[in-house]
């Protein structure tokens, strides 16, 4: 009676130290009334969620209105509960700012802060990003805001900037009250995934981990919702310690999920105690096209690079991921249903490796479809270019020079011909008188549209007036396009191409005969002037910035590759 008295207190301090199934864990922060900061009022309903997350059997840490040492410390207090067979959920309501790829989620006494001191004013989504990460495949973390004034200083800006969750870690953002909503009435359910509780919901926006199939908390009864049970008789043979070992073993190949994680599991524990649950859930996916298909394409192992490949292959061929990021989120699980509608394949979002060839070949044969339309294209239009040019520049004269350029500014012989106007307008100025001239200098030096409009008017008859007025043209043919060039260079600029990939792109641009200039990273006028040619050629509007898909055709040629 002492011995089996003696064993039951080793277990439970084993099970006390290491508990056998996963705990549903929370934090919940809603920042509602700022120091110096419009109020989120939506930032209350996380206390709602707070309260329900209780009701459903969650262990909480939460706070309401925390200034920044606050924060710290309920975020230090979860990561030292967490398990990596827990779940968990990180909701923070209240204002964000952001700055170049980083996010910080702001104290109540945050005060105007600036990119030198904002570590001190809230905490960077990059730290509650690294401790989701603890727990891969059971992390979502709760992003919740409202378009209201926030005052910040330099380098910063109001909101959630882009964010690249880690592996197995789910990202969902919105309106706070939405999010906050979300997790009180949807997120606490049993037996569903997370894309299946997120569908419909266009108020929220998410990203990461995003499992069809596999339920975010398992249905009562499920193999982590059992209850605990005291260690076996020593006379099993099974030590508290072997047990404690299988117990790790079995939550291991419950997170994993795959059949291959409980095949595992049982060939080391070909009778253990979870044995009739891991043949059940490997019946259940071989069982479920859908459960299969994920399966398949986790044995594949896609490293980030590859999933790039798969997701500019499908871009290529129309079908767009929403990002070119390597993380197969919604925007990428839709295009591969939407290519697998297409094919003919079963449209389950996951790849195998028969699908991926078939892609890389179809994206293949498109890249070449692609280069042979753009040949043809390019070649009708330098032969345009060169008729053109022996009608009109080819004779030498001014007016010929600039019905050339006027027509082909970024033509064949447009660098050419402007060189053979500078030497027009060096000759008139010599010729010019010096009121003239010094009006001409000042209209230049100004370069607007009022300026050499004055120079018309003083001098009808002036040497620059040509000049004049075919800037006067040029510049309100700019203007007119102005709003599609912004647009055009804030979508150039949203793509954060690093100095090699832009030595790439002039590369391929030298390539193709278009003449960037030197191949040095920096997109100068002839770069310019050779992505407008390249955009010609492809049929899309000549603004002389990249786009995703413009980036994806110049750089076409990547080819995801397999080991044998």
């Amino acid at each position: 009676m002492a011995k089996q008295l003696a064993w039951a207190a080793l277990a439970g301090l084993v099970l006390a130290a290491h508990p056998l199934y996963a705990e549903d864990r929370a934090l919940v922060i809603g920042n509602e009334n700022y120091s110096d900061g419009a109020d989120i009022p939506g930032a209350r309903e996380a206390l709602n969620a707070s309260i329900a997350l209780r009701a459903a059997g969650f262990t909480v840490i939460d706070g309401r209105d925390l200034a920044t040492p606050a924060l710290r410390s309920r975020l230090s207090a979860q990561l030292r509960v967490l398990r990596p067979e827990d779940r968990l959920i990180l909701l923070l309501a209240g204002h964000f700012a952001q700055s170049d790829g980083q996010t910080w989620f702001l104290g109540t006494d945050a005060s105007a802060p600036d990119l030198a001191n904002i570590d001190a004013a809230g905490i960077s989504l990059a730290t509650v990003m690294e401790i989701a990460a603890r727990v891969p495949g059971g992390a979502v973390v709760l992003l919740g805001t409202e378009n209201r004034r926030l005052p910040l200083a330099t380098g910063l800006r109001q909101g959630i900037g882009p964010l690249v969750p880690p592996q197995g870690v789910a990202v969902v953002q919105g309106d706070a009250r939405a999010v906050s909503g979300f997790a009180s009435a949807t997120l606490t359910a049993r037996g569903a995934s997370l894309a299946s509780l997120l569908r419909g919901r266009s108020d929220l926006s998410a990203t990461g981990f995003l499992p069809q199939t596999m339920p975010f908390r398992p249905a009562k009864g499920g193999a982590d919702a059992a209850p605990v049970v005291a260690p076996p008789p020593v006379s099993t043979g099974q030590t508290v310690i072997e047990r404690a070992a299988e117990d790790q073993a079995w939550a291991a190949a419950r997170r994993t999920g795959t059949e291959a994680s409980f095949r595992a599991y049982l060939d080391r524990y070909p009778s253990g105690r979870f044995a009739a649950l891991a043949r059940s859930e490997i019946a259940r996916i071989q069982n479920d096209p859908q459960a299969r298909a994920e399966a398949a394409e986790a044995a594949l192992n896609l490293s980030r690079d590859q999933r790039r490949t798969i997701q500019r292959q499908l871009s290529l061929l129309g079908f767009d991921p929403r990002g070119i990021d390597g993380l197969f989120g919604r925007g990428s699980r839709t295009a591969i249903l939407a290519w697998q509608r297409r094919t003919g394949y079963a449209e389950t979002g996951y790849l195998d490796r028969d699908q991926i060839v078939s892609l890389t070949a179809q994206a293949d044969r498109r890249a070449a479809e692609l280069e042979r339309e753009a040949a043809e294209r390019k070649a009708e239009q330098d032969r345009q270019d060169r008729i053109y040019w022996r009608s009109t520049g080819a004779a030498g004269d001014e007016a010929g020079l600039r019905a050339y350029l006027k027509r082909f500014p970024d033509g064949l012989f447009a660098e050419v011909a402007t060189e053979r106007l500078s030497v027009y307008e060096e000759e008139r100025r010599r010729q010019a008188a010096a009121q003239d001239r010094a009006a001409w200098d000042l209209a230049n030096q100004n370069n607007t549209i009022a300026s050499y409009r004055d120079y018309l008017a003083r001098f009808p008859n002036g040497v620059f007036a040509a000049e004049a007025q075919g800037r006067v043209e040029a510049l309100e043919a700019e203007a007119n396009g102005g709003p599609d060039r912004e647009r055009a260079k804030a979508a150039e600029e949203a793509l954060g191409l690093n100095r090699l990939a832009r030595r790439l792109i002039e590369v391929r641009l030298e390539d193709l005969g278009l003449n960037p200039g030197q191949v040095d990273g920096e997109f100068d006028d002839r770069t310019r002037r050779a992505i407008r040619r390249f955009q010609a050629s492809r049929d899309q509007p000549p603004t002389g910035y990249l786009d995703q898909s413009a980036v994806v055709a110049l750089l076409a040629g990547s080819i995801l590759q397999f080991g044998d």
